[in-house]
C-alpha cells in the first residue's frame, strides 16, 4: 500500500500542496482527478523524492520514502511513467530498457515479460528512443517503469497525444498490471478513460483533498464530474 499523509509542497515561497493524503490500494487504480494547476503532476513528483516534503510523509509499505535518498525511492517498487515519457532520447531500445532493469537488478525473465507485453517494442530494440513515434515512445517509457517489476505503478498522463490503438495498449497493459496485484496511481485528462478502469478517483483544488470516491459512484452519477471538474 503506497500512503500519502498530510503532504505540504512549494516551489520557493509558492505552496502547492498542502495537507494532502490519499491511499493507493494494492491490486486497485487510483486516479487523481483535478483541473489544470491542481498540484498532481506535484503529486507525482513528490512521491518520487523529486520536490521536498514541507510537512507529512509518503510511505510505501511501512517504509517511509522521503527519508530516503531519490535514487533510492524506485529501488523500493515505484515504476515512475511521467508526463512527457523523459527517455533517454538518443540511447536504443534496449540500452533504455536495461536501465530500468539496472534500478533493482530484475533478473532477464523480467525483460521478456515486458516484451510480451509490447512486442513492438522487440522489433525496435536496436532504434534509438528518438526515432520512435509519440506511441511507441509511450510504450517504452511504460515498459522501462515494469522492468522495476513495481509493486507501484505511477502514469501521469500516459494517453496525451495517442492515437485510439495506442490508447487502448496502454489501458490493456494497466488493467493487467491491476490484476497482478501491482498499486497504480493515474492523473489522466480523458474522463472517459478514467472511468472505464478506476477504482477510485481523488478530486484535488488547489493541492488539497476535496473528496475520495469509489469510480462506481461516479458512473451512476456523472454530474459530480461537472461539479468537481466543470466538464
Amino acid at each position: 500500500m503506497l500512503e500519502v499523509r498530510g503532504i505540504d509542497v512549494a516551489y520557493g515561497q509558492a505552496k502547492i500542496l498542502r495537507d494532502l493524503s490519499f491511499t493507493v490500494n494494492a491490486g486497485e487504480i487510483t486516479c487523481l482527478l483535478g483541473r489544470n494547476g491542481a498540484g498532481k503532476t506535484t503529486t507525482m513528483k513528490s512521491i518520487m523524492g523529486l520536490l521536498p516534503l514541507g510537512a507529512g510523509e509518503v510511505v510505501l509499505d511501512g517504509v517511509s520514502l522521503n527519508k530516503l535518498p531519490k535514487h533510492e525511492v524506485a529501488r523500493q517498487g515505484i515504476g515512475y511513467i511521467p508526463q512527457g515519457r523523459r527517455l533517454f532520447s538518443e540511447l536504443t531500445v534496449s540500452q533504455n530498457l536495461e536501465i530500468g532493469m539496472l534500478t533493482r537488478k530484475s533478473p532477464p525473465k523480467i525483460l521478456e515479460k515486458v516484451l510480451a507485453l509490447f512486442p513492438r517494442l522487440r522489433e525496435r530494440m536496436d532504434q534509438a528512443a528518438q526515432t520512435l513515434s509519440g506511441g511507441e515512445q509511450q510504450m517504452l517509457a511504460t515498459a522501462r517503469a515494469l522492468c522495476l517489476e513495481p509493486k507501484v505503478l505511477l502514469l501521469d498522463e500516459p494517453t496525451e497525444g495517442l492515437q485510439p490503438s495506442m490508447i487502448q495498449a496502454i489501458r490493456d497493459v494497466v488493467i493487467k498490471k491491476r490484476a497482478e496485484g501491482v498499486a497504480v496511481l493515474l492523473v489522466e485528462q480523458r474522463i472517459d478513460a478514467v472511468l472505464e478502469v478506476a477504482d477510485h478517483v481523488v478530486f484535488i483544488e488547489n493541492g488539497q483533498n476535496l473528496e475520495t470516491l469509489d469510480a462506481t459512484d461516479l458512473r451512476a452519477d456523472p454530474d459530480i464530474l461537472h461539479r468537481r471538474l466543470g466538464v
